[in-house]
């Protein structure tokens, strides 16, 4: 009895001085259209789709640069998808066929020519953490 609680106590003991992986995200967004609407950001993991891209953050658009910090981040494969809402309705607007209207982008790779694929803006989070850098355009010129 005294064995089988002492192994319990030890791997319990084990299993609580493992702390589970997490890191520090910061991601630098630029290209940031002067006395525009705020700039969104989403932390996306396994789809650049709003259910997968579920924590997210805000900032004014004050300057042509923003840095954004996410902590506590488990390590995985994410992307990171921004854009600056310039009418502050909540939401990136596009136009009838789908295009952008506001300035927007991704981490990565993703191109601006197509709707973006989850495996061209990944990138892999580690312990301690990383940085990303995110630039805003336009697809259309600013009507």
């Amino acid at each position: 009895m005294r064995r089988r609680l002492a192994g319990l106590l030890l791997a319990g003991g084990l299993c609580g001085a493992v702390p589970a992986a997490a890191a520090t995200v910061q991601v630098e967004i630029d290209g940031i259209e002067p006395g525009g609407g705020p700039v969104r950001v989403a932390l996306c993991q396994g789809g650049l789709g709003e259910a997968a891209c579920a924590r997210g953050d805000e900032a004014p658009a004050s300057a042509s640069r923003v840095l954004f910090t996410f902590q506590g981040v488990p390590t995985g494969t994410y992307a990171v998808a921004a854009y600056q809402d310039t009418n502050d309705n909540g939401r990136l607007d596009r136009t009838g066929l789908g295009l952008p209207l506001e300035p927007y982008g991704f981490s990565g790779v993703a191109g601006r020519r197509a709707r973006p694929d989850f495996a061209e803006a990944a990138f892999g989070l580690r312990e301690p953490g990383g940085s990303i850098r995110v630039r805003l355009a336009r697809a259309l010129p600013r009507r």
